[in-house]
């Protein structure tokens, strides 16, 4: 049984959106390498490597922004250029130098440094009002576990899937077996026997973070590397899947399996919820379901005024402190959205997840973009 329940959603995403009855489970209810700055140019393809007019070994280069003008969702990406002191981009050896309009942002800088060595870790941030395509980033180039984040690209891969080659699809049921049921799979644990639709598997996976529902979801998507691919032709050549849940979070300093940056993560949400990557009945959907997430209330949300629409996706590891959010987040209901995407972890291997870190974090890139 299904119930429709009106989200308050910004007038462009005003639509009705449906959910899992309580009977599914679902209520309705500076260290050296680190890349900072502000880019005031929109710029969809603008890269991780943004940095305050300081070139790193961890971020040694970056694309060139585009003009203000910038399709909002466009995956065009520029030539790759490197970063000099003075701010200014060059091009690799064998091309000419472009200047690129680039300001530091040393107040988002110290803030981000001081509040890593509050909680002994590591915090990876991107940031960029989609109205005037100011970018605020902090660690943008370096890598961070998906974790559960990956679920809202799934089910951006099977919305886009289902429209263009599999009719139908959202609609199919899926069943699975007891012994494929994995930990925290809340809705997924009650529907061995009967199944569920692709579309309320999305659900699950997103609001609530199921598991079992996000394993399910890959499978009619080819699995992790199918993600990977779809991953690709969103022009994101960083991020990759390549183990199922729950092995997916299993991971230590230097792993590469199952990791994204911060601006990788944050391109591609950007590309499925603001930009032309998915149908705009599709976008819509995803929205809804973002909106919709119950899971990591003391995150990105928690960091900023009550009034604002965030649509979200937690991701949260067992190992150093590994805890994320990625949003898109509506000031008021006529505002373009700010992008954001905060991947945070702790040096120590046995070290608690903390979600006033990401609260804190989205507070600091809200008044480095100005709007707080």
């Amino acid at each position: 049984m299904r119930n429709l329940h009106t989200r308050r959603l910004p007038a462009a995403l005003a639509i009705t959106v449906p959910l899992v009855a309580a009977s599914s489970g679902v209520s309705t209810a500076a260290s050296p390498g680190v890349s900072t700055g502000v880019s005031t140019a929109a710029s969809p393809g603008v890269s991780a490597g943004v940095s305050a007019g300081v070139a790193s070994a961890a971020t040694p280069y970056v694309h060139r922004s585009e003009s203000a003008g910038a399709r909002v969702g466009s995956t065009a990406r520029p030539p790759e250029s490197a970063v000099t002191p003075t701010g200014s981009y060059v091009r690799p050896v064998g091309s000419v130098a472009v200047r690129a309009n680039v300001r530091v942002a040393p107040s988002v800088s110290r803030a981000l440094r001081a509040l890593e060595a509050a909680f002994d870790g590591r915090i990876g941030a991107y940031a960029v009002d989609t109205a005037t395509g100011r970018t605020v980033v902090y660690r943008s180039r370096e890598r961070f576990p998906l974790l559960s984040t990956f679920k809202a690209m799934a089910c951006a891969a099977v919305l886009h899937k289902a429209r263009t080659s599999e009719p139908g699809l959202m609609s199919k049921v899926v069943r699975w077996s007891a012994a494929e049921v994995k930990p925290n799979s809340p809705v997924t644990a009650k529907y061995v026997k009967q199944g569920l639709s692709v579309a309320r598997l999305c659900e699950a996976a997103i609001t609530l973070s199921d598991n079992t529902a996000g394993n399910m979801l890959l499978k009619q998507i080819g699995g992790p590397s199918g993600l990977t691919r779809y991953l690709r032709t969103l022009k994101d050549s960083a991020s990759r899947l390549d183990r199922w849940e729950t092995e997916l979070n299993d991971w230590s300093p230097g792993e590469r399996r199952d990791t994204t940056t911060p601006a990788a993560m944050a391109r591609g949400l950007r590309a499925v919820t603001v930009g032309t990557a998915l149908h705009a009945k599709d976008r819509d959907r995803l929205n809804a379901w973002l909106v919709a997430t119950e899971t990591g209330e003391a995150r990105i949300k928690a960091g900023l005024p009550s009034s604002w629409v965030v649509g979200h996706k937690t991701g949260t590891g067992g190992v150093y402190g590994t805890a994320h959010d990625v949003a898109v987040v509506w000031p008021d209901r006529t505002s373009a959205p700010i992008i954001m995407a905060i991947f945070t972890n702790r040096k120590a291997s046995g070290a608690d997840a903390d979600e006033k870190i990401i609260a804190r974090t989205a507070t600091i890139l809200a008044r480095g973009l100005g709007r707080l």
